[in-house]
């Protein structure tokens, strides 16, 4: 049988069966076929004949799929069909084959040499080449799934294709899971049959051909569909690897919690939804992935993003790219929703931002419904049997966009993404900024969640969900907490001594609620309170004033927004409590009957004002949030349901309503005032000028006592509540403007007298 090439490693022969066996040889050099040739002489048990395929790598125009392909499938003999490759690894560099950095500069992935470096490694380094067998099937059975597919292409294609696709899972059983990425997206998409049929509909609708229509979503799909490169998968990870080193510690993450949720897309697709905070958030959580050899997520981009070189690199490890609107090109949605039933129904894990776009305030937006919608829509038109949500958080110490984010609250144009964007950004991480903290939520099952029958709002009820568990898994950091102290205390400096007392509440309230934290709180914070400080002022977030007597610290002027954005990614954790003091508040000044009746009513009148601003649990859930929240402060604060001389402030301590709430409330006060002085048909650019250049006038009049109650952010959430209260309307009376500022000035007064 002859002697094997030194070092190449092979496979056994790849049956016993005594019927004849058909190789179909992937091919992309006439060395890979004689390599192939060569063994299967040395090797083989029984009768074979070798059959070229076009070469998944390298292909051009001119191969054809072998005619006698498809005339095999017709053999009485029924032999079995075997596709086999040639496979090329990257050298072993300290105990692992990978592909990295330096790399580039040789111009070619290692593990896809040409012809010329194919001949070099079998020479020199044969260990490198490997001879792969993927899964192979008799003729019959091949022609049985074509026929039950209704692919109307020809049977050799599909041959062809499952025989790429069986070659490409041999070779991720010694490449790994990492590269787990779809082959011949496009190819696969144009030859289904609903896809055609589709096509037909859409043509007829509008009064087009068949080709033209084919065409155009052709187009579009090429436009949307991510085209993974195992090579770019790779050189990317080491370029975000050092990326997030220029100013981030580390990562930190649960593996083994990450590895039961990739053991769900073994059953059912997986969606990763996390929080948007930084350009980093997919990087990172891409790299995770990458490094604990786990597939590449679908990443839906913005079209926005689509720019040399970013877009053309991004595409290659996974972002496929959507446009902002598309409302008039059925065709367009015809492609995407295309798109999103293959993914599904292969099990290829998504992602996208379910906020749309970074939170510049530090809490979670509002959800957009578009993707989701497409998602459950394939769901329920039979893609796969369930989908799992998973809520993913993502939290840093500190981010270098905060000093952006300020501005743009602001009111100051956002700067658009292009080369010089990348280079300052890549620049702005060149300082500290701490570590990265990476949290998964408890995944949602779509099919559960639906299964209680149509419903019209189970898209938006979903979308909820995930945002409460992303809160609820979003861990607080030593920043959000030294920010929020220094905020407590408005312009006031502090000492590291008196920030350190300021957080012993705080430290004490985490622990009994069992909040979900960045580190272990220490007794003593100091050197904690120290650390963080430090970060703080070198990114210009905090001043420091240095004096024979002590060491102080405050915000820095013009920085309250940054340092209210890190505030601001904890306060839901305090929401609840807060409500309940002011409706306890309420309940002080109202009359003595039927305090209890009133609390509730406060409570959910609360809730209704800021439900724009937070994510609340459905009504029955809150009220037990609340009583809850208030009971483990103190089991006796029901007390103030009835007249006496309970002080609220001694029974709640520490209150938290000034500091999460009053500042958003202060913005809707900004907001309501100028709607109720409205005297023109509502133009939103024009009113949120309005709104700002008010705002900064009652903080120099003491109106408003919270500096970063002054964002365009907070006062579109305050608009979107006056929309929906039917406010912005040109019909809205100035009655109802006039009750909505009254409304709002009554709980801010509340704070003061109460609370403060």
């Amino acid at each position: 049988m002859g002697e094997p090439d030194a070092r190449i490693i092979e496979p056994a022969w790849p049956t016993e069966d005594p019927k004849p066996l058909i190789l179909l040889v992937d091919a992309s050099s006439a060395l890979e076929y004689k390599l192939v040739q060569n063994w299967a002489r040395r090797s083989a048990t029984g009768s074979y004949e070798l059959m070229r395929l076009p070469p998944s790598r390298r292909r051009r125009r001119h191969h054809r799929i072998d005619p006698r392909i498809e005339s095999v499938t017709t053999r009485r003999d029924n032999p079995k069909i075997v596709p086999v490759r040639v496979a090329w690894s990257a050298p072993e560099r300290d105990g692992r084959r990978t592909v990295r950095l330096a790399d580039l500069a040789k111009l070619g992935d290692p593990r896809d040499p040409d012809v010329f470096h194919q001949y070099g490694i079998v020479s020199m380094a044969p260990d490198r080449c490997r001879i792969l067998v993927g899964q192979g099937a008799y003729a019959a059975e091949l022609r049985e799934a074509w026929t039950d597919s209704q692919e109307t292409g020809a049977l050799s294609a599909f041959i062809a294709r499952r025989a790429w696709l069986a070659l490409e899972r041999a070779e991720r059983h010694f490449r790994g899971n990492r590269y787990k990425v779809p082959k011949f997206t496009t190819e696969e998409i144009l030859r289904k049959a609903p896809f055609k049929e589709r096509i037909a509909e859409l043509a007829e609708e509008h009064g087009r051909s068949y080709e033209s229509v084919h065409r155009q979503s052709a187009r579009y799909l090429k436009e949307i569909a991510a085209t993974h490169s195992p090579f770019m998968i790779d050189i990317l990870a080491n370029i975000i690897h050092w990326l997030y080193r220029q100013g981030y510690g580390s990562l930190n993450y649960d593996a083994a919690h990450l590895c039961e949720i990739y053991g769900l897309s073994e059953d059912h697709p997986v969606v990763f939804l996390p929080s948007h905070k930084s350009q980093l958030d997919r990087l990172v959580l891409q790299f995770i992935l990458w490094e604990n050899d786990l597939p590449p997520n679908h990443t839906a981009g913005g079209i926005n993003l689509n720019f040399f070189p970013v877009g053309p690199i991004v595409r290659r490890t996974g972002v496929f790219f959507i446009r902002r609107s598309f409302k008039d090109k059925p065709m367009y949605k015809h492609a995407l929703r295309s798109y999103i039933d293959y993914l599904l129904e292969q099990r290829f894990p998504l992602e996208w931002y379910p906020e749309g776009g970074r939170s510049r305030s530090g809490k979670l937006l509002p959800p957009r419904y578009g993707m989701l919608s497409y998602v459950i829509d394939s769901f329920q038109r039979g893609s796969s049997d369930d989908v799992a949500l998973i809520p993913v958080s993502i939290a840093y110490d500190q981010i270098q966009d905060v000093s952006e984010y300020a501005r743009e609250q602001r009111g100051e144009a956002k700067e658009g993404e292009s080369i010089t964007w990348l280079v300052k950004t890549v620049r702005s991480l060149r300082r500290r900024y701490g570590d990265v903290h990476i949290r998964f939520g408890e995944p949602i099952s779509v099919a559960k969640e639906l299964s209680n029958g149509e419903d019209e709002l189970a898209v938006q009820k979903l979308a909820f969900e995930v945002m409460v568990r992303i809160n609820r898994v979003t861990p607080i950091t030593a920043t959000a907490s030294v920010t929020l102290s220094l905020l407590r205390n408005f312009h006031r400096a502090l000492s590291v001594d008196e920030i350190a007392e300021e957080l012993t509440d705080l430290a004490t309230y985490v622990l009994v609620n069992r909040l979900p934290i960045t580190e272990r709180i220490e007794r003593d914070g100091k050197e904690q309170v120290q650390e963080v400080l430090d970060r703080l002022v070198e990114n210009d977030v905090v001043t420091r004033f240095d004096s024979e007597q002590e060491t102080l610290y405050r915000v820095t002027e013009g920085q309250y927004l940054s340092a209210a954005y890190y505030r601001n990614t904890i306060v839901h954790y305090f929401v609840a409590g807060a409500i309940g003091e002011l409706a306890l508040a309420a309940t002080i000044d109202a009359a003595p009957v039927e305090r209890e009746d009133y609390f509730w009513e406060e409570v959910m009148a609360l809730r209704d004002l800021l439900k724009f601003e937070f994510f609340f649990a459905e009504k029955e859930e809150f009220r037990a949030e609340v009583d809850a929240e208030l009971s483990t402060r103190s089991p006796n604060w029901r007390d103030l349901l009835t007249p006496g001389d309970a002080s609220l402030q001694q029974l709640l301590r520490p209150v938290h309503s000034p500091w999460a709430l009053r500042p958003f409330l202060e913005a809707y006060l900004v907001v309501a005032d100028a709607l109720a002085t409205l005297d023109v048909p509502y133009d939103e650019k024009a009113f949120l000028n309005t709104a700002l250049s008010l705002g900064k006038q009652y903080r120099l009049q003491d109106k408003i006592s919270a500096e970063e109650a002054v964002s365009q952010v907070l006062f579109k959430s305050a608009l979107g509540l006056a929309e929906n209260r039917g406010l912005l309307q040109e019909d809205a009376t100035q009655e109802s403007r006039q009750e909505f500022s009254d409304q709002v000035h009554a709980v801010v007064d509340r704070v003061d007298r109460h609370l403060t």
